[in-house]
């Protein structure tokens, strides 16, 4: 012990820095990375939307699934039972407590609105978006990247996202955007499980 604590004492000690934060390119190149590499993800949701005519913010919960390309499923939860299908031709919204199915073309979808084509895999950061850091700084207090995306096509519905992005990982943990009419839609992940087999049929 006392071999120990002369060690501590005399030896200079090197002093540990915090890493330096990736640079914009950087970043975009190990999301990239990522993006590229994830055949397939599972995880937990909130959905948080904000409408701004009424003022009121509506909260709801459940799993989704990702498999690329172009396949999705949002099962919410919380607080009503309902089921957002969508894979390269058609998109389902099913809503067991209202007796409905609403169908669409998923071209339709995948063109009007940014936030789907990037999180269906058919998107690239570069060629989709103009980054920058957010106003406020590269990183929160969690060590979060935080990234303002702004689409190079206007007219897509959603022009702008502003993403959150783990900084060990680089998986997206949160979405917001705002709409055509300024509500804002919030979506936080969690429990992410990446390429664990998923069938198309699910």
């Amino acid at each position: 012990l006392a071999i120990l604590l002369f060690v501590f004492f005399l030896l200079p000690v090197p002093v540990l820095r915090a890493a330096e934060p990736l640079s914009l390119e950087q970043l975009s190149q190990r999301m990239q990375e990522m993006y590229e590499k994830t055949v397939d993800l599972k995880a937990r949701f909130i959905q948080e939307v904000t409408i701004e005519s009424m003022k009121k913010t509506e909260r709801e919960e459940g799993t989704v699934t990702f498999k690329n390309p172009r396949m999705m499923l949002w099962d919410y939860l919380k607080p009503k039972a309902k089921k957002l299908v969508i894979n390269a031709q058609k998109a389902w919204l099913y809503v067991p407590e209202d007796r409905m199915v609403y169908v669409q073309n998923a071209e339709d979808v995948y063109r009007s609105r940014m936030a789907v084509r990037f999180l269906s895999g058919i998107g690239k950061l570069s060629e989709d978006f103009q980054t920058r850091f957010a106003n406020d700084g590269p990183l929160d207090r969690e060590g979060n990247y935080r990234l303002t995306l702004t689409a190079r096509e206007t007219g897509s519905g959603i022009d702008r996202l502003d993403l959150a992005v783990d900084g060990k990982t680089f998986q997206i943990v949160e979405c917001r955007f705002k709409d055509t009419f300024g509500n804002t839609t919030r979506l936080r992940f969690s429990d992410m499980r990446l390429n664990t087999g998923v069938s198309d049929k699910i």
